[in-house]
């Protein structure tokens, strides 16, 4: 979504918007704001012009739309399940990301 705003909703001098919520129920709310509200995504679900985003998100998400993002704007949107699990998905906490302390090397060694 965000390399769709940048191909496609770009103006110059101006960027887009990335917002990330976690919803009830362990949904992510995902939305992508840009300054072009006149260039609203495909409707097909078919790629065009090689592009394959919205269809990726369309795989993974439970709902997705479009809505004004004042005063020209637009805002694409996607909720998607943040405890997915399956083939090729894994649920990571913060703490999975951190170093285990037996992992950790000493100061100066290789």
């Amino acid at each position: 979504m965000a390399a769709n705003a940048v191909t496609h909703g770009r103006l110059d001098g101006r960027g887009f918007r990335l917002g990330l919520a976690l919803l009830p129920g362990g949904r992510l709310l995902i939305e992508v704001a840009d300054p072009r509200g006149e260039c609203l995504p495909a409707a097909s679900r078919e790629a065009v012009e090689g592009g394959r985003g919205l269809l990726i998100v369309d795989a993974l998400a439970a709902d997705r739309g479009v809505h004004p993002y004042p005063p020209s704007g637009k805002t694409v949107w996607a909720e998607v399940s943040a405890t997915r699990t399956g083939a090729g998905h894994r649920v990571t906490s913060a703490s999975d990301c951190a170093p285990r302390p037996d992992k950790q090397r000493a100061p100066g060694g290789d």
